[in-house]
């Protein structure tokens, strides 16, 4: 091998390990991307449910069925297969707070002016039991729901004005096998998830390995009320838009929601999404209503409403961590210079090495 040989050797080889270096974060992320969505396997239908924590309820343990040797992950799995793919089966989140966590094989787009994702329920005529919807992104990349959480703000927030309770937050404690489970909240209230003569098991999450449960969101005001005088003729009326298995499943557009509706939970501050990857549903009231029970939100399902466009939002993301990133120029106190300006005289550094300006 000639020298000048060597040399050209030298140079394409400094390139080709430039450019691994430069690709290798995109390509991390885009196989991190394919790892929601393998090949042919696009779906509108949840992927999987990643996280399951019910509040104590009368159907908890039973819907899915709990055993002595569940844990969190196998519950969880358990409630995928109750609701990924269409399945419909019901899966239900217990008193106020308990919620359950999933994701598509995808993030789903925010399409403007467009409703944007579908959740099924159990509602039955004025039997809501509403329950709030939270996005998140996945801004750390890690495909964990550990990133900010966001409010889908619905009809409460205007039509029930000095009503709804931001903030409110409640903890459970089991007092032993198959008794009421009491609880006191942030407003110094106390009561208990009462047994009632229908459901015989454990009303506390088996699972979770613990006898205390302590939840924190959004309180929506009571809806239930005994509309017969002397008689137990209980209704939920269901609120005008926005939550979870408050309207029936037939009606598509009540049981639809708007990313375009997200807030911060507390400040109640707009919050702008272009996709969100994970979603999460919990029980929003704190009631007990006669003999039917405590109010819990039941979910059966969720689809994607624009699939087509929720799969070009994901190209997009991978083109953009694929894209060169600019060059890092700094002075020499590490402070940032803009790097479609000319520095002025002066020494910097420009990726990483020194470089000096006449």
């Amino acid at each position: 091998m000639t020298t000048k040989d060597y040399n050209e050797k030298s140079v394409m080889n400094k390139r080709i390990c430039n450019s691994r270096r430069l690709l290798a974060p995109a390509l991390s992320f885009i196989i991190y991307l394919l790892s929601f969505c393998p090949a042919g396997a696009q779906s509108k239908y949840i992927q999987a449910v990643d996280e399951y924590v019910p509040a104590p309820g009368q159907f908890v343990n039973t819907l899915p069925a709990a055993t002595a040797d569940d844990t969190p992950a196998t519950m969880a799995a358990k409630c995928t297969e109750r609701l990924a793919g269409g399945a419909g089966e019901m899966i239900t989140l217990g008193a106020f707070g308990g919620y359950v966590t999933f994701h598509f094989d995808h993030p789903v787009a925010n399409v403007a002016g467009e409703m944007d994702f579908y959740i099924s329920g159990n509602y039955t005529n004025n039997g809501s039991e509403p329950g709030i919807v939270m996005v998140s992104q996945d801004s750390n990349h890690n495909q964990l729901p550990d990133d900010a959480w966001y409010e889908l703000s619905g009809s409460a927030d205007t039509d029930s004005v000095g009503k709804v309770a931001y903030g409110y937050s409640i903890t459970y404690r089991r007092n032993g096998d198959l008794s009421d489970v009491a609880w006191t909240d942030s407003r110094d209230v106390s009561g208990s998830v009462p047994r009632n003569g229908f459901h015989k098991q454990e009303y506390f999450p088996l699972w979770l390995g613990t006898d205390e449960l302590t939840f924190s969101g959004t309180l929506l005001p009571r809806n239930g009320y005994n509309s017969q005088a002397g008689g137990q003729l209980w209704l939920l009326t269901p609120l005008r838009y926005g939550y979870v298995d408050n309207a029936a499943n037939s009606d598509t557009v009540a049981c639809s929601f708007n990313i375009d509706w997200a807030v911060d939970p507390l400040t109640r501050q707009p919050v702008s999404l272009s996709h969100v990857d994970f979603i999460r549903v919990y029980t929003a009231q704190n009631q007990v209503c006669g003999w039917i029970g405590e109010t819990s939100t039941e979910v059966a399902g969720a689809e994607d409403l624009h699939l087509e466009a929720s799969l070009q939002i994901a190209a997009g993301i991978a083109t953009t961590a694929a894209a060169p990133r600019p060059k890092a120029t700094t002075d020499l106190t590490g402070r940032r210079i803009d790097s479609a300006c000319t520095p002025k005289k002066g020494i910097y550094i420009i990726n990483g090495k020194k470089t000096i300006f006449k």
